[in-house]
């Protein structure tokens, strides 16, 4: 059973203590639409300044929308296309400081004004993506990266089965 955490307001420690409840929540389950949905959940109640998170899942060449918390959101993006579409080419994460800078951005949500996105790739194969927004310019560092970059890599261990 979840139970919603007081986060500390310390970054590295309450990432730390985020990724220890996906591993809580995800154990012993292997739906993906169940671990997705549970994951934007977390990521919605852990993250501030943010109004949009979700995930966009790799089919027939584009992506397509999955388990989201924000406003409806556009339905398929390109391969190579926006920011969730160069981070699938790229295969690399996209940390955006200020979206209407960004070549090709996609504007889901006017209100947004940063965003990372990190691919998920599942041995050599794209699954798709992780995409956080937020209306605060310059919302997201390395140390964001760095621990939602890990909590792909825990969610692609319950993602594998």
């Amino acid at each position: 059973m979840y139970q919603a955490t007081a986060y500390s307001g310390n970054k590295t420690k309450d990432y730390e203590l985020l990724i220890k409840q996906l591993r809580a929540l995800s154990e012993d389950e292997n739906d993906t639409i169940a671990l997705l949905s549970n994951a934007s959940a977390l990521l919605n109640q852990f993250l501030t300044e943010i109004n949009w998170v979700g995930f966009y899942l790799w089919k027939e060449n584009e992506l397509v929308l999955g388990p989201f918390q924000g406003l409806p959101a556009c339905i398929r993006i390109a391969y190579g296309k926006g920011v969730c579409g160069t981070a699938i080419k790229e295969q690399k994460t996209q940390l955006v400081a200020d979206v209407m800078q960004f070549p090709g951005h996609i504007a889901c949500d006017s209100a947004s004004r940063s965003e990372i996105v990190v691919p998920i790739i599942i041995e050599d194969t794209v699954y798709g993506v992780l995409d956080i927004d937020s209306p605060i310019h310059d919302r997201f560092d390395e140390t964001d990266q760095q621990y939602l970059e890990e909590f792909v890599e825990v969610l692609k261990e319950f993602l594998k089965n």
